[in-house]
């Protein structure tokens, strides 16, 4: 197995800010972790500890170094920070809120045949039926969900996933890329959860673009050292000009990714504007774009060795694989033309 291969930090945002202290700390106890994503319980113990970064462009430049370490790592961390994310947002607006302790994902993913419903009696309100995809769902302490209340999706509830009326399903989970985030079904039959804002406010707050951009940060750290590896195949005694080529490609589509990801960041950090998510929409088709250009360079390049010789490389491209499926490709792009031919813009 060959040693990590971190890029320079930082990777988005001027080296001279101040607040990157905070994210070079937390970094910093991530290579401490001996198993850095293949120890569950360490990887999260760590997750526990690292502190909300005070913007966007930090928690982005967080997401895409850890991201560079370990894909594993940044997909436990993200959602984790986007869930403390959720709750500061909701304290702001001035709804009641559950102690963030503790490890914590987002479950807001819908299935065909699976449904979970809230009911309220006295004041009390209770989580019926079952949530796909519920990634960790076994090792987490709690979750943000949401349900359909009277027929009305995303109502969010804050949940205790040790609560013994939740169960964790082990599968089906047969992925090759993201092994240990096991992302199944939760069965719930009447666990008390903690309503976090009213009906649609999960979706109207400003932090749902936000949210959707950090997912393609870990994205495009992940790729980073793909380039890397790159560069190294193109300086070997015996490259050609097609490594060159390959080098090229993937450097200036991670380049223009990165551009996006500043620009982003920057925009959201200033106040945002009436399109976000628009423009959020734009970044990840842009930065899944390059990851997947990225990963196929990288495959006609290094042809097969280090896929099956080289244990680090071959899970990074596995994860990568499994984790940028999370964008919805052509629906993702209709979208965004539906918008634009609507008279939507965020230039």
């Amino acid at each position: 197995m060959s040693a990590p291969v971190h890029p320079p930090f930082p990777l988005l945002i001027p080296d001279d800010t101040p607040a990157l202290d905070d994210v070079r700390a937390a970094l910093a106890r991530a290579d401490a972790v001996g198993e850095l994503g293949t120890d569950l319980a360490a990887t999260l113990a760590w997750v526990v500890g690292v502190p909300r970064p005070r913007s966007v462009a930090l928690t982005w430049e967080l997401l895409a170094s850890v991201a560079a370490r370990d894909v594993t790592a940044a997909r436990i961390l993200e959602p984790h920070l986007d869930a403390l994310g959720i709750l500061d947002e909701a304290a702001v607006a001035g709804y009641p809120t559950p102690d963030p302790a503790g490890s914590w994902g987002v479950f807001a993913a819908e299935s065909p045949g699976t449904r979970l419903e809230a009911r309220e009696d006295a004041g009390t309100w209770t989580l019926h039926g079952t949530k796909p995809w519920c990634s960790l769902a076994a090792d987490l302490t709690h979750a943000l969900v949401t349900a359909w209340v009277d027929d009305e999706r995303r109502q969010l509830f804050a949940l205790d996933l040790r609560d013994p009326a939740v169960t964790a399903r082990t599968g089906p989970w047969h992925a090759r890329g993201l092994d240990r985030v096991v992302s199944a079904p939760i069965d719930v039959d009447g666990a008390v959860a903690v309503p976090v804002g009213e009906p649609g406010w999960y979706l109207r707050r400003p932090g749902f673009a936000h949210g959707g951009v950090g997912v393609a940060a870990c994205w495009w750290g992940g790729a980073v050292p793909l380039r890397s590896a790159l560069a190294a195949a193109a300086r070997a005694d015996r490259a050609d000009q097609l490594s060159r080529v390959h080098l090229g490609r993937a450097d200036t589509a991670l380049w223009a990714a990165r551009a996006v990801l500043v620009e982003t960041a920057q925009v959201f950090d200033a106040g945002g504007s009436a399109s976000e998510s628009l423009r959020a929409a734009r970044a990840r088709a842009v930065i899944v774009d390059a990851v997947e250009t990225t990963l196929a360079e990288a495959a006609h390049a290094l042809g097969p060795l280090p896929l099956v010789a080289d244990e680090a490389h071959a899970r990074r491209v596995a994860d990568l694989q499994v984790y940028v499926r999370q964008h919805h490709a052509a629906r993702d792009l209709a979208k965004i033309g539906g918008d634009v031919a609507e008279g939507a813009n965020a230039w």
